[in-house]
């Protein structure tokens, strides 16, 4: 569904990330994990048309989509959620919803609503006034409003308490269950791989890991440096 083969890309003439090449299957979660600064968000980014690559290539579907705008990309079935700043504070949950769907003559908030049953509870509160946990859903719920099949997905978890990590991370794996494909760049990179099926972990701007799940669990270098696990 997403190839990204050899992508270089940065700002001015920083190179943040650097000959990173990743793939997403249909019904695929899979997640990028790394230490800060390592270009995760960048790349999320670069894929979705809000960086532009210096070089390499990106296509989805089969089609070339490198420089490609975000709203070109949202028409062809790509969804966005960035870390901040992510809903309308000042909207009610209900405006957030329609804002997301605007593309969509008619958008299925039946099946948003069973997903999302809070956001039916508090349809008419203003976005301000949620949880951090649910703004997280509410700003996921308005991205899912133009039926994507593929969702990127940066940082869901940031901030939130616990239990609520636990609830977003279901409500992800849920996201498969509705026929679309999962990127996600994570920083509880344990939460992360247990609802993934595949990983990649970055480093400085570079690809250095990728394989199933379980592999990056139980390789125990990798959890030393980014799961806090002990060296035996």
């Amino acid at each position: 569904m997403l190839s990204v083969e050899n992508v270089v890309s940065g700002y001015g003439e920083t190179t943040v990330v650097n000959d990173v090449s990743i793939n997403v299957a249909p019904g695929e979660i899979v997640v990028i994990i790394g230490p800060n600064g390592c270009g995760k968000s960048t790349l999320l980014k670069t894929i979705f048309g809000l960086v532009r690559p210096g070089s390499g290539k990106i296509a989805f579907n089969g089609e070339d989509i490198t420089g490609a705008k975000p709203f070109e990309l949202v028409r062809k079935g790509m969804g966005f959620v960035p870390q901040t700043e992510n809903v309308f504070a000042s909207l009610s949950v209900m405006e957030n919803l329609e804002m997301g769907g605007y593309t969509i003559r008619a958008p299925d908030l039946e099946e948003i609503f069973r997903m999302f049953p809070v956001l039916e509870e508090k349809k008419k509160e203003r976005a301000s006034s949620l949880s951090g946990g649910e703004r997280q859903m509410l700003a996921m719920a308005r991205a899912l409003m133009t039926r994507p099949k593929l969702l990127l997905l940066d940082e869901p978890s940031a901030g939130l308490a616990p239990k609520m990590v636990e609830v977003v991370m279901e409500k992800i794996k849920e996201l498969r269950e509705g026929d679309s494909s999962v990127l996600i760049i994570e920083q509880n990179a344990k939460s992360a791989l247990s609802i993934a099926d595949r990983g990649y972990i970055m480093v400085m701007g570079k690809k250095v890991f990728e394989g199933k799940t379980h592999e990056i669990l139980d390789h125990k270098e990798i959890g030393r440096l980014y799961l806090g696990k002990r060296g035996g």
